[in-house]
């Protein structure tokens, strides 16, 4: 796999700029913290336990937060495809351990960002300061709370339609158990569900 840190820094760039304007001064300053990786199908890109050094986008692939109880049953937290951004934003924040780990669902590459300088190139530019508010607000505001209010006020089928609308080719890139875990149903739930839709279409 390739690896072009000027073509996947573009992605980068275009997506922190759908939030907030970015100088070019500031833009090379991100520019000098970033690293491309390739990361394999199956790979752990942060293990439950590890604190969190960097952000990563995802400029291709897929990637899936889990969590494992004490029994031994997994749950997926959150579900990350191209274009996200994924990371443990506690144990950033915090420096402490991760109470989640990730996995890659697909071969991906990533850039990664490196969480301690960015967040001193926050503190010294008012526009990557600007970016990083609005990224909180969009994402650890609303979307969460619109996400929180969907589990109560939506069912199985709507929550499933809803990540359809998002991403149309979802079910051909995942495994479904990963998907049923997202939408907090099993997957014999979800089979029913898709079976209903296939007969309605």
């Amino acid at each position: 796999m390739t690896l072009n840190q000027d073509k996947y820094g573009e992605d980068l760039k275009l997506k922190f700029v759908s939030y907030a304007p970015i100088s070019p001064a500031s833009w090379q300053l991100i520019e000098n913290i970033i690293e491309v990786q390739s990361i394999k199908k199956g790979e752990i890109l942060l293990q439950n336990g590890q604190i969190a050094k960097e952000i990563h986008f995802i400029v291709q692939g897929a990637m899936r937060a889990f969590i494992t109880d004490a029994p031994g049953n997994i749950y997926n937290k959150n579900i990350f495809l191209d274009g996200d951004f994924a990371g443990s934003t506690v144990s950033l924040i915090q420096q402490t351990p991760s109470d989640f780990s990730i996995e890659a669902l697909e071969d991906s590459i990533l850039i990664n960002i490196n969480y301690k300088k960015y967040r001193e190139l926050i503190f010294q530019n008012d526009d990557l300061k600007n970016f990083y508010i609005a990224y909180l607000e969009r994402n650890w505001v609303i979307e969460k709370e619109q996400r929180e209010i969907s589990i109560v006020m939506e069912n199985a089928t709507e929550r499933y339609l809803d990540l359809l609308s998002k991403h149309p080719d979802i079910s051909e890139r995942i495994p479904l158990l990963h998907i049923a875990s997202h939408l907090g149903i099993t997957p014999t739930q979800l089979s029913r569900i898709r079976k209903t839709l296939e007969k309605d279409l």
